[in-house]
């Protein structure tokens, strides 16, 4: 599916954010590396799951971009690639905007509602109820 407002690739690569997002067990994985870079073994830590497991997790969020392997000798510790969330930050935040927009729209249409029941003399349905 296209997104509207984004080419191919970046819509693709919005779309591997959000699915490799949508896991908690990777939420938590990318909110541990936002406190410094780990290994494998650091990470895996925290879970009642095995290496491989974590592994299988460690590579979506590599493939999503979310996250680098580095080398430092027999270590390959892994990193957060931050700038990889800012394409799903512009989305989130394009979308608060459209329904921050939206709910001011509708706050005014409810004011101007209850304004013209107070001028022709009824209560709004809220005060009958007693709520």
């Amino acid at each position: 599916m296209q997104l509207k407002g984004y080419g191919r690739e970046a819509a693709g690569r919005l779309n591997a954010t959000f699915a490799a997002l949508a896991d908690p067990t990777r939420r938590a994985i990318i909110a541990r590396l936002a406190l410094g870079e780990a290994s494998v073994v650091e990470l895996a830590r925290p879970f009642a799951m095995s290496q491989p497991a974590i592994s299988k997790h460690l590579k979506v969020l590599e493939r999503a971009g979310l996250i680098s392997r580095g080398r430092d000798a027999q270590r390959r510790p892994r990193r957060l690639e931050a700038k990889a969330l800012e394409l799903a930050t512009s989305w989130l935040e394009r979308h608060r905007e459209i329904w921050e927009a939206n709910l001011r729209r509708l706050d005014t249409l409810l004011d101007e509602l209850t304004a013209e029941q107070r001028a022709r003399g009824r209560t709004p349905a809220s005060k009958r109820s007693g709520s």
